[in-house]
């Protein structure tokens, strides 16, 4: 029924992409760390840790690094017989789900034990690899269960927010205004921005604005006040708590360090 094409292990890949195309066959993304961007049929999805994407054979994909910076995911690319069904809703439906893993320990460990064995050289390889992989869909079957998979349109609203988010970060922004945007009310979208992107639509404006303010810390001679003041926050002390609460560490000390490497756990 199942025929396993590849098992790709991508660890922190600077500059990571793939050109727009029509995949001939199916493609399991299991993110771990950081994010991910894909174009899926035209829209725009990203992936973070802890979401599984099923992308169907024949879907026009696209993918890279999110805001350039990298990130860790397994991608399983198989083949598989749809008749009889499987049993399995995302693979019988056969199209584009993605959904968050309430528990995705024991997915990440089979996902590794995967691409050990399909690297390995011993003995019984592709039986081995064939019970790994159904044991791995028969576990995404049952995580989507206990997480609703995310509708179209839950996905289009977010990625719209996402968009002016990104625009007008710097912005005094308000909840309400972001709901007049997609014609929701304001404890939806904060319900449903939560769902697909794992935390609300303003704890993603401050993460914005930490991560420029990394950028801003080792490449410019801004004073920790002036960033502040630049990226909206009026509130020096205010914006060294929030800085401190993403980043782990206060301005000063991450300008001392001077890695921007740490900028990428920001956004995990």
């Amino acid at each position: 029924m199942f025929q396993l094409i590849n098992v790709n292990f991508d660890n922190h890949i600077p500059n990571w992409h793939t050109q727009l195309e029509s995949i001939p066959y199916n493609v399991l993304s299991i993110v771990k760390e950081g994010k991910v961007r894909y174009d899926i049929n035209g829209e725009e999805v990203i992936g973070e840790r802890s979401d599984a994407l099923f992308i169907p054979q024949s879907t026009r994909r696209a993918g890279g690094n999110w805001m350039g910076t990298a990130h860790q995911k397994f991608t399983i690319l198989f083949a598989y017989d749809n008749a009889p069904i499987t049993g399995i809703p995302f693979l019988d439906q056969a199209r584009f789900a993605k959904f968050r893993m309430p528990d995705p320990l024991q997915v990440f460990d089979l996902c590794e034990r995967l691409h050990e064995e399909m690297r390995g050289g011993k003995s019984y390889r592709a039986f081995i690899c064939l019970g790994l992989f159904q044991e791995l869909v028969g576990t995404l079957a049952r995580e989507m269960e206990k997480s609703p998979e995310l509708t179209p349109s839950k996905l289009k609203y977010a990625e719209t927010i996402k968009k002016h988010l990104l625009t007008h970060y710097r912005d005094q922004i308000e909840i309400e205004q972001l709901a007049g945007l997609v014609g929701l009310t304001p404890n939806y979208v904060t319900a449903m921005f939560k769902e697909v992107c794992g935390h609300s639509p303003i704890r993603y404006m401050h993460r914005l604005r930490i991560l420029e303010a990394c950028g801003l810390l080792l490449g410019s001679t801004m004073t920790v006040a002036d960033i502040a003041q630049y990226l909206g926050y009026y509130d020096t002390s205010y914006f060294c708590r929030m800085f401190k609460q993403l980043a782990g560490m206060s301005p000063t000390e991450y300008a001392k360090r001077g890695d921007l490497s740490e900028t990428s756990k920001l956004l995990v």
